[in-house]
């Protein structure tokens, strides 16, 4: 994961971040003419390197693989879904026409926040939510503050009725609506998250 994610960085900043213990991270933040920091849990690291516009441009163009067109639709909405299923959130100055946004200019700041699989996160909770007597589930709402794991436990409940539970569920066809790629971590049409083996995506999607 460490070198996934540092190729998309400026050298120097390669450098600066292959001295760092990445295995808990995540977030990284880069701010234009503030100091890198990264993001462990409640817990953040203030790096002493101040990141300039030539940085931002640099990881900009990297993570769209010096192709923004191809990127528009995901620059619009906000963020750029990159490989392993990171999602790096976009800060600018809005284009704005007839009341959408079609575009940022000036990136200003951007938030590299990595995505992690917690594989059978959900299986002490699939009891409370199968319908045994009908083979199906229940309808279920995840609530929780910010930060504390839904999309995370979404995911796996998503794998577990996918792929069946013996003796308790049989696997079923499931439509994944992802509409910030946040489930799936759709790359260029793979998912690189495993939502079970009858998963499908629709993904960047608006409600």
């Amino acid at each position: 994961m460490k070198e996934e994610l540092i190729k998309y960085f400026p050298q120097h900043i390669q450098t600066i971040l292959a001295k760092e213990n990445l295995n808990s991270l995540e977030e990284i933040r880069v701010r234009n003419n503030l100091p890198l920091i990264l993001r462990f849990g409640q817990a953040q690291k203030i790096l002493n390197y101040i990141i300039n516009t030539e940085d931002i441009n640099y990881i900009f163009q990297k993570i769209c693989e010096n192709s923004i067109y191809t990127y528009q639709n995901q620059i619009a909405g906000g963020f750029i879904t990159i490989k392993g299923g990171n999602r790096v959130g976009l800060v600018g100055t809005a284009v704005v026409k007839d009341g959408c946004i079609t575009n940022f200019n000036y990136i200003s700041s951007l938030n590299i926040r990595i995505s992690r699989e917690v594989i059978g996160c959900s299986n002490q909770l699939m009891d409370e939510i199968i319908n045994k007597e009908e083979n199906t589930i229940y309808n279920t709402l995840i609530v929780s503050p910010p930060g504390m794991g839904k999309t995370t436990l979404l995911r796996d409940i998503i794998r577990n009725i996918s792929n069946g539970i013996a003796n308790k569920l049989t696997g079923k066809n499931i439509a994944v609506i992802d509409e910030r790629c946040e489930i799936s971590a759709m790359y260029k049409g793979i998912m690189q998250n495993d939502l079970g083996i009858r998963t499908d995506v629709i993904n960047d999607i608006p409600k």
